[in-house]
This record gives C-alpha cells, structure tokens and sequence, in this order.
C-alpha cells in the first residue's frame, strides 16, 4: 500500500514538473526560440564593423494622380481641422517624389532573429486623421495609439495573419498599446466613427525597413554583407522589388520607379 502511494505521488510530481516547464514562454518565444537558443538560434547583433547601408529613393514617372477627396462635414470638430480640405493621404507626391512607401527586406535574413524594440512605434489620431500614415514596426513591439483628438476615434485594424480589434478612444488623450505576433505587410487601420481615416502598418520580425519622406527618401541601415531582396510597397501604386548585394562597410543606391498607368 505505502508503494503505490509513494508511486502516485511520484507520477504526480512528474506530471507537475511537465506542466511547470512549458509554462512561462512568450508567442514570441513560440515564434523565434529563447535568446539562449533553444531552437531559434541566439539573438543577431548588428557589427558596425560590417554593417552595410541600402538607401535611396521612390519617384514617379508621369502626371500624377490627385489624392482621394475626403469630406469631414459630418463632424465638426474634424471639418475644423487644417487637413480637412487635403486629400486622404493616399497619394503624396512633390516634385516627382513618393512619400509613404513602405520599403523593406523581403528576403535575405532567413534564419536570423533579431531583438525587437522596446521602445513602442506610435499612432495618433489628430485632426481626424491618422498620423503617420504609413508605419513600420516589429514583431513583439509595442503600438503606442493615441486619440488626440476631442472627439471619438475607434481603432479598427483588419489584419489577415494578426489578432483584429476594435477599440473606441471617446475622449482626447486616451492612449493603448497593443502589439502583434506575426509578419504581415500591411495591416489596414481605418476608424468607423470617421470612414476617410486610414492607416497602414507593416509588421517584420526584423529591423530593416523604412517609410519614405516627402523627399521620396529611405534608408535601411546596419544590413550585414549580403544578397537581398527589397520591396517597396504602395497602397494605391502596388509592389516593386529589387535584389541588392552589398559588401561590409558598402552604401548602395536604388530607385524605385512607379509609373502613371
């Protein structure tokens, strides 16, 4: 009898042991491994000795096409905006340049982790627009999402790959964060309150990226030596890739060139 209360117990001590050493890991732990490389392989670090750069710039061929007319007379607060009379800021292009193109690094990083930020990438709502309009952030890093508007917004992303949400800030200065445990280019922001607010987030388990200016301008720093492949997505212009080979220490320069159809 003391046997098999002595074996019970140590098959429940077993089983306890079990369930206490798979509890405690992160999605991102599911996802990547643990920094003492469980599996996903130790944390990359960027060597300034050998870290590359891959710059250049979007432009545009042709006439233009205006941006989409937006109509903020249904809230007063938003059609007393500065932006109220500007388009929806789907297409912002000067002097031949293409702002608000996410450009990123599509392949060539296969196999490599890298430590996602803590400090939170940011979205604000402000003369009932979405601001920025285009935002690149990394798998496990915090959306800071701020309502500085005094009026209501709701937050609705539409995501494929990610968790969707639906969140209402009614009162200005109301701030949340979330983040998201996948990849996925793009994730659609939009706030049902007011239909012309649009936003787009692109989610990378890897930090290069980046977002072209008014000056149609983008950087990706710190590559390690290597062949890659980079992408430049537009909401309304679609999606053009490059393959770039750069050596330790070297710049190289691209264009991208979206054209009037």
């Amino acid at each position: 009898m003391n046997l098999q209360r002595l074996s019970a117990f140590a098959l429940a001590a077993l089983v306890s042991a079990s369930i206490l050493g798979g509890c405690g890991k992160s999605r991102e732990d599911e996802l990547f491994g643990e920094a003492d490389g469980d599996g996903g392989g130790s944390v990359a670090k960027i060597d300034p000795a050998t870290a590359a750069t891959v710059a250049g710039s979007v432009v545009f061929e042709g006439t233009a096409p205006a941006p989409t007319p937006i109509d903020m007379s249904s809230d007063g607060i938003c059609a007393a905006s500065p932006d109220a009379k500007s388009g929806a800021g789907d297409i912002q292009i000067k002097d031949g340049k293409v702002a608000n193109v996410f450009v990123y690094v599509s392949k060539g990083l296969e196999g490599q982790r890298f430590e996602a930020p803590k400090e939170a990438a940011t979205l604000d709502q402000k003369g009932c627009r979405y601001h920025p309009h285009v935002v690149g952030m990394m798998v496990g890093q915090p959306l800071k999402i701020s309502n500085s508007d005094p009026t209501l917004h709701n937050v609705h992303p539409t995501p494929k790959k990610n968790k969707g949400f639906n969140q209402a800030q009614p009162n200005q200065g109301m701030v949340f964060e979330k983040t998201f445990p996948d990849e996925e280019i793009m994730i659609p922001f939009s706030c049902d309150v007011h239909g012309w607010m649009r936003s787009y987030v692109g989610v990378l388990s890897h930090p290069f990226f980046g977002v072209s200016g008014a000056d149609g301008a983008f950087s990706l720093e710190g590559l390690p030596p290597g062949t890659y492949t980079v992408k430049a997505w537009h909401e309304k212009f679609g999606e053009q890739e490059q393959e770039v080979t750069v050596a330790a220490k070297e710049s190289k320069n691209i264009t991208f060139t979206f054209k009037a159809s």
